[in-house]
């Protein structure tokens, strides 16, 4: 048992959450928790007390390297549990509020979009996503981190800018306490019908590395090592740029499916054309699961990249600004409760660098891509992998 259960709840999260905090609460009490009830007001809440909770108790990656990796229990485990009740705004502000702290974070899926608890698999019976809350595996992620001129935020899921992003600015947020997802379609329709797309360039790789270190990451090999940016094909323009930490995105839908929380990298969607027309074949291409056959579209993989232009952003559902943005990846830096079962987290991550030589192995598309391979050169000919750049 944790030594401290803290309950974060968002009650105006969606679905009834209100009601459903109060029975998490009360299932808790029966089964000997007592855990303590913190409730947001307003936005900022959650992770205001996510941050307060791991000022007094977190402690220092060197410290928790010694309890071990992935195979700790929350029973076991010696830090406070925080389980995080509402939606991916709530998840989304509690992981900023814990990130670094090595205090694990659970989740209840009670809000109107909860993709995090379908990438782990968390159902929505209350009860079952309890049991996993108390009795599940502790497992390292990886978060991203957005930086644009006025903020600086971590997520989880995936960063929107374009499309996606103009329609959580648009969004109602009463419309959405009332109708749930259906205020996301109104608003996505009234965002095709107006929307006046801004190009956008995106430079991705190692480019730009010296330039992301407000990022506070430390590099996967030394600076030295690093090739000459020229080698590579390093930018690209669209109109709608999805970067995937995770699979899912918006309902049963993937855009990234390749993307996965535990990897050192995430996965770009890049859709190259504007127009309504474009826009909503697109959307269809999503919809069926065949927008990365498309010949309009870029997809990678990277671990840093900025985007050039004007255009607005969403994390997780939440809307946090304009670009121009930079964007890289933070390793190992939440820890999640994952179901023991759970088979999406059963190999652990790899380092996204060639073994033997210690260069980066820079862009890898999935073999069932549509792609064009990249002639080698230089340092690219001692990999082991082709490399490949989705036009």
């Amino acid at each position: 048992m944790a030594k401290d259960i803290f309950l974060i709840g968002n009650p105006i999260a969606g679905n009834g959450a209100g009601e459903k905090i109060k029975k998490a609460v009360t299932i808790l009490k029966n089964r000997g928790y007592a855990a303590r009830l913190l409730l947001t007001q307003k936005k900022g809440d959650a992770e205001l007390f996510a941050r307060e909770i791991a000022s007094e108790f977190g402690i220092q990656t060197s410290e928790a390297a010694k309890m071990g990796s992935n195979l700790l229990t929350v029973a076991s485990y010696p830090l406070p549990l925080v389980i995080a009740a509402g939606g991916d705004g709530t998840y989304n502000e509690i992981a900023n509020g814990l990130v670094h702290s090595n205090i694990p974070m659970a989740i209840l899926p009670f809000g109107t979009s909860c993709l995090l608890a379908k990438e782990l698999k968390i159902p929505r019976k209350i009860e079952v996503a309890i049991d996993i809350a108390l009795d599940g595996r502790i497992q390292t992620i990886h978060l991203g981190k957005i930086i644009t001129r006025d903020v600086s935020r971590y997520f989880l899921l995936m960063a929107g800018i374009g499309f996606d992003g103009k329609v959580v600015f648009n969004l109602n947020k009463k419309v959405k306490r009332y109708t749930g997802k259906l205020a996301y379609i109104l608003s996505g329709l009234e965002v095709i019908l107006k929307y006046i797309p801004t190009p956008l360039i995106i430079n991705f790789g190692f480019k730009h590395l010296h330039s992301l270190t407000g990022l506070m990451m430390e590099p996967q090999c030394p600076l030295s090592s690093l090739p000459p940016p020229h080698h590579l094909p390093s930018q690209t323009d669209g109109y709608v740029v999805i970067v995937g930490n995770a699979a899912y995105y918006g309902g049963d839908f993937k855009i990234t499916p390749d993307a996965r929380l535990t990897d050192t990298h995430f996965y770009v969607f890049v859709a190259h054309k504007k127009g309504r027309l474009n826009l909503m074949r697109y959307i269809l291409g999503i919809i069926s699961g065949c927008h990365l056959k498309f010949k309009d579209i870029a997809y990678f993989k990277s671990t840093e990249l900025s985007i050039e232009g004007a255009a607005q952003i969403q994390i997780d559902g939440e809307y946090i600004g304009i670009t121009p943005a930079k964007v890289g990846i933070v390793p190992e830096a939440l820890k999640l409760v994952v179901a023991v079962s759970s088979s999406s987290f059963a190999i652990p991550c790899q380092c996204n660098f060639n073994k033997s030589t210690r260069q980066p192995i820079y862009l890898d598309l999935p073999s069932k891509s549509r792609a064009m391979h990249i002639p080698e050169k230089g340092y690219l000919k001692s990999l082991k992998r082709p490399i490949y750049h989705r036009l």
